[in-house]
């Protein structure tokens, strides 16, 4: 996960939190909503950022052991 990225779903993160924490303050349910919805999206950039930082883990991991398998490098 790029920097840029985790600077997003963190601020995204702080914005649903501040949000929920506004709406239940206030009463209002749908921000408070609204708020939650925004830190649902906030972990689900993390997890779409670790899962491809995992994937392309994988891929070089094969890239390497196809090169060791053939004694080639690029």
């Amino acid at each position: 996960m790029s920097l840029e990225d985790k600077i997003k779903a963190t601020a995204k993160d702080a914005e649903g939190r501040l949000e929920a924490a506004a709406g239940d303050l206030t009463g209002d349910d749908q921000m408070k909503a609204k708020g939650q919805a925004k830190q649902v999206q906030a972990h689900l950039m993390d997890a779409a950022g670790a899962l491809k930082d995992k994937v392309q883990h994988a891929a070089e991991s094969v890239g390497d052991a196809i090169e060791d398998l053939t004694g080639k490098a690029d």
